[in-house]
């Protein structure tokens, strides 16, 4: 245990400490000062940060991803597909909504948070499910995925054409979330464990390209909402640059 925590905690700091360096640097610098709180304020904070990363990954190991491939390959054992597809469905909700970085970027906006994170959350949950269809039914992923992006394009277009283009960050970030650290280990873990019971000569593939592909669903939700509301987009991005 004491080696796992400590091999965690070095990726954390691998992770940290470039980002950190470039902070010191510009504060020596004087590029970008700062007060000299906020600094030593930034730097406790830098350490604290690698502390809870390394457990953090160290619990999703021992605990999340065992627990996503048990549920994975638990759920495909049901021999039920509309039981199997609805589960994997609320567990991709589920999951999502649960991720902090969700919470973060919902309350960033000045869009009705909740309202966000639970479409955002159908988002995932929806192309999970399409994740999992293609395993069960061994289907090509290259394809699915240049269909899902090709959508989202389409939507982008649309965008552009209604004048609403400033939806993109909100939209590209929203699909950001699944690239978070609750998400991907459960997504990863989900699909292992689907595929394990599967089957088939292409079993330790079948997991991979899982989180790309659900990083479609927030994506077009987010597009989708932006069609409907009346909101300016200059005044949602003047309210994230404030």
């Amino acid at each position: 245990m004491n080696k796992q925590l400590f091999n965690k905690i070095k990726e954390s700091f691998l992770s940290v400490f470039p980002i950190a360096c470039i902070v010191i640097f510009l504060q020596a610098t004087g590029i970008a000062r700062v007060s000299g709180k906020q600094f030593i304020s930034f730097i406790i904070s830098t350490f604290l940060l690698i502390l809870g990363m390394g457990l953090f990954t160290l619990g999703a190991d021992i605990s999340m991803m065992p627990m996503g491939e048990y549920t994975g390959s638990s759920v495909t054992r049901l021999k039920k597909l509309p039981l199997i597809l609805f589960i994997v469905f609320a567990l991709g909700v589920l999951i999502t909504i649960a991720e902090p970085d969700l919470s973060v970027l919902a309350n960033q906006l000045p869009i009705n948070s909740m309202l966000l994170i639970v479409l955002v959350g159908v988002g995932v949950g929806a192309f999970l499910t399409i994740a999992v269809i293609r395993i069960i039914f061994q289907k090509n992923l290259n394809i699915m995925l240049i269909i899902s992006y090709g959508v989202v394009f389409l939507f982008s277009i649309i965008l552009l054409i209604i004048g609403k283009g400033h939806f993109f960050p909100v939209a590209f970030d929203s699909g950001g979330v699944t690239t978070g650290p609750i998400t991907v280990p459960f997504i990863m873990s989900l699909c292992v464990g689907i595929a394990a019971v599967r089957g088939g000569m292409n079993t330790n593939n079948d997991s991979f390209g899982m989180v790309s592909l659900c990083s479609v669903g927030p994506i077009i939700m987010v597009v989708i909402l932006s069609l409907f509301m009346k909101q300016q987009p200059e005044y949602i991005i003047s309210e994230v640059n404030g």
